[in-house]
């Protein structure tokens, strides 16, 4: 499937289960309270989002990479990363 053409369908509620969506392209969509579980997202490129709220657990971050970001409040089991990361500019500007 190609380019289904849409006009601003109303999918709100939609449950969808074993679905290949690879290589899908979502552009100017609204996911929030979306709840993705056991779900493949390798590879994944994300840009131009809002992920404030958003909640990521039992996941494998392997290799993940982030750049560009506003990180006010993200924290990593409970500890903010903007500490951590003043945390480690202290230590590595000390050596």
């Amino acid at each position: 499937m190609n380019d289904i053409p849409s006009n601003r369908p109303d999918l709100q509620d939609s449950r969808f289960s074993r679905a290949d969506m690879a290589r899908s392209r979502f552009t100017d969509i609204n996911l929030s309270e979306a709840v993705f579980d056991d779900v493949n997202l390798s590879r994944i490129t994300i840009t131009d989002a809002s992920l404030e709220d958003a909640r990521i657990s039992d996941a494998s971050l392997r290799n993940l990479a982030i750049s560009d970001v506003d990180m006010t409040g993200m924290t990593i089991d409970g500890l903010l990363v903007t500490d951590l990361l003043a945390a480690h500019a202290k230590l590595t500007s000390q050596s």
